[in-house]
């Protein structure tokens, strides 16, 4: 028997030279690229945050010295004053409002997660019907019954006056459905194949194998159901106008809003009145703030999930 030794090849210093001097280096232009990518985001960061800010600066302001003031304001003007934030959480309603919202967001974007992810799974398999519902799918989001027929249907069901109006109706849509399928369509088939032949139904394939494999893509869904469902106020101007005990934080804020103008007819006004305004804008929107850094990284892996062809 004959053996045949293999030598490992030893690399000269000359050759590891050379090895290290091939390493790429960015260039001039490289550089002058980044820096111009980095002031253009800088810039967009910017001009995101100064309206935010104002608002911030406004509502912790004096009331009196705020309203005589004009342009963009950098830092509380006059006296540092917590006043707006006293007088709306003294109002009861915006408790009730937060609870409302949370109700309205959790229940609504956990509904329409589920019904996404099941439709977006019965599109990712090959069915007879795959190509008419996708086609039904697509022809809802360029065309739309209108405001009035919804809320013949909503009054149809009983549902005007109630909660259901305001979870049922917009917890998901088409565009939400067919994220869902691409998300279940970059999943690799070996999987699918490999959960049915060891006996997996399709309910147990679909939460316990694809899902969690789709979830990336299924995050980005859930953020924006998140952010829509918490900004939504018109729903519940149009089905629940007389039950103000179900009324989300939104509608409170325009109510509370509207109530605040006319302050200054009484013959001793209270200025911090000014400034409820802003800070009921703070208060909604601060724990949407609070919460997306959380999602953030998410958020990215769905963006490039989403961007990649599976």
């Amino acid at each position: 028997m004959s053996v045949i030794s293999r030598k490992k090849k030893v690399r000269t210093p000359a050759e590891e030279e050379t090895s290290l001097n091939m390493v790429e280096h960015k260039s001039v232009v490289d550089h002058i690229a980044d820096v111009i990518i980095y002031v253009i985001v800088a810039l967009i960061a910017f001009v995101c945050v100064i309206p935010m800010w104002h608002v911030l600066m406004i509502s912790l302001s004096d009331g009196r010295a705020a309203m005589a003031y004009e342009g963009l304001a950098w830092k509380w003007i006059g006296n540092f004053n917590l006043g707006g934030y006293e007088l709306i959480f003294q109002d009861s309603s915006i408790i009730s409002g937060y609870a409302n919202t949370l109700i309205y967001t959790i229940g609504a974007t956990a509904i329409g997660f589920i019904l996404s992810a099941v439709t977006g799974y019965a599109l990712s398999r090959e069915t007879k019907l795959k190509t008419p519902v996708s086609l039904i799918l697509m022809a809802t989001m360029l065309f739309s019954g209108g405001m009035v027929p919804t809320y013949m249907v909503i009054k149809a069901l009983g549902w005007v006056g109630t909660r259901w109006a305001l979870l049922i109706p917009g917890c998901t849509n088409a565009m939400f459905m067919i994220m869902m399928m691409n998300a279940f369509n970059s999943v690799p088939k070996e999987m699918y194949e490999a959960a049915r032949i060891d006996g997996a139904g399709h309910l147990r394939t679909m939460w316990q194998v694809m899902l969690p494999q789709a979830m990336n893509l299924g995050f980005v869904i859930i953020l924006n159901s998140v952010v829509g469902q918490w900004n939504s106020w018109l729903p519940a101007s149009i089905y629940v106008t007389n039950k103000k005990d179900l009324w989300p934080l939104q509608l409170w804020i325009r109510q509370i809003t509207a109530d605040s103008e006319n302050f200054l007819r009484s013959s001793n006004p209270d200025y911090n009145r000014y400034l409820i305004e802003y800070a009921v804008i703070v208060a909604a929107t601060l724990p949407i703030l609070l919460a997306f850094p959380f999602f953030q990284n998410k958020l990215e892996k769905g963006v490039i999930a989403g961007g990649v062809k599976g």
